[in-house]
């Protein structure tokens, strides 16, 4: 559906905060998800995207929640799958340390059983790893279509291998009362404030009560630190540069104005330095910038459901 096309009445008055929650079952794991649909099958006609989640204190699919209702809102019709990754949300948080592997492979049963078509995959931040994870599963059939980078990580982090001996270490000592007591310091609604201010918005008046309580439910059941500890310990961190250059679906990648990076090995990077190195290293990439800083979905959602929707539209369900 064009944006300009009017919207159906079911999209203008469905409210995203009521969607009932889905669940399938992966590995004896119970895994969460929404499906934002118009509710008519025969509305609902392009690619469905699927949504993938930031991991970190408090983070779900909740994230994608303006991202969910600004997309309804402008008439698109393209289902959305917006899954809990393990650990995270609704689904189960199993004592393991995560890799982006692990995840991958729930994503790859999810398309598989649940899904069941080609998507466009969404992902915001570091999970672009996992993205890659779930590409280089891909078999026949081929379950992507395209990929949209959102905020990518700086490009000499997706470059800079942490040696496995470090990421175990710095596992044990968090998964340790140390580490829980960090986490339980770390969910503070001063400190999420602090780190959103700081890391993450390019406008400090954008960190709302709305995210602040979001993060707040998300971090309220101990066990989600299991996935938060697991990205701390940099079990993420390798060379994806070959990953990357190896992706033949078209990709976008959308990068913040005054996006930065928290580790500092990425901090001298512009973004615009960011965005040419991605670009120089896909076979398919496509490329922008649009106001904001490092969670564009959520701080500047129209922008970045504009630049989304532009990019759905060259592929056919």
């Amino acid at each position: 559906m064009p944006p300009n096309s009017p919207v159906p009445e079911s999209l203008k008055t469905k409210d995203i905060t009521a969607l009932p929650s889905l669940f399938y079952t992966w590995q004896d794991y119970r895994c969460g998800y929404e499906l934002l649909t118009s509710g008519d099958s025969t509305t609902d006609k392009g690619v469905p995207l699927v949504l993938l989640h930031p991991i970190g204190v408090g983070l779900s699919r909740n994230f994608w929640q303006r991202f969910c209702q600004e997309w309804c809102q402008s008439g698109y019709d393209n289902p959305v799958y917006n899954p809990d990754l393990l650990g995270c949300g609704e689904s189960d948080m199993p004592r393991i340390a995560y890799t982006p592997a692990d995840w991958a492979k729930q994503l790859q049963y999810f398309l598989q059983t649940v899904v069941k078509k080609p998507v466009v995959v969404l992902a915001q931040g570091a999970e672009v790893v996992v993205a890659l994870a779930l590409v280089q599963q891909q078999t026949e059939p081929n379950y992507i279509k395209g990929l949209v980078l959102a905020g990518p990580p700086a490009w000499a982090v997706m470059t800079e291998e942490s040696p496995s001996w470090q990421q175990r270490v710095t596992w044990n000592v968090l998964d340790s009362p140390v580490g829980n007591a960090f986490y339980r310091y770390a969910r503070r609604r001063q400190f999420l404030r602090s780190f959103s201010e700081r890391q993450l918005f390019a406008d400090r008046s954008d960190v709302d009560v709305q995210w602040l309580d979001t993060l707040l439910a998300g971090a309220a059941n101990p066990a989600s630190h299991y996935a938060v500890f697991s990205f701390l310990a940099g079990f993420w961190r390798q060379n994806y540069e070959k990953a990357i250059a190896s992706i033949s679906q078209p990709t976008l990648v959308v990068v913040g104005e005054e996006a930065t990076s928290i580790s500092r090995s990425g901090q001298a990077e512009t973004p615009e330095q960011r965005l040419a190195q991605y670009l120089k290293h896909l076979p398919q990439g496509q490329g922008c910038q649009i106001p904001g800083r490092n969670v564009l979905p959520y701080e500047s959602t129209t922008e970045f459901v504009s630049v989304v929707a532009e990019f759905v539209k060259q592929f056919k369900c």
